[in-house]
């Protein structure tokens, strides 16, 4: 590669400072996209996935459901997806990712997940 890009459209983090790592990311992501030949929807929903077998932080699920939440994935289909893995993954990893999920959007996907913060 040449060249040095900065930000995710290669402008700059708001800041003004170098971001590579979330470049490198971004780019990962959309080259994994192009060459999935799947729809948006369903990219995101596995990666959704992937990140619950993980047992991935809050911010990967920032960015991830961010992204499906902006091209309008309904909320019941990563709901769906939890209820898909769970028997492959296991109810802690479940659990471990609506929290998460809970985290970073404040949206609750378990019973209860709103009186929590309360």
């Amino acid at each position: 590669m040449t060249g040095t890009t900065t930000g995710a459209r290669g402008d700059g983090a708001p800041d003004g400072t170098d971001t590579p790592v979330f470049d490198t990311l971004v780019q990962m992501t959309l080259d994994a996209f192009e060459r999935s030949g799947l729809d948006q929807d369903t990219y995101l929903l596995t990666r959704i996935a992937a990140l619950v077998a993980l047992g991935a932080s809050p911010a990967s699920y920032l960015i991830n459901v961010g992204a499906a939440a902006e091209i309008g994935v309904p909320l019941e289909k990563i709901r769906g997806t939890l209820v898909a893995v769970a028997p492959v993954v296991g109810s802690a990893r479940v659990v471990t990712a609506a929290r998460g999920i809970e985290e970073a959007f404040g949206l609750a996907l378990l019973p209860g997940g709103e009186e929590e913060g309360a």
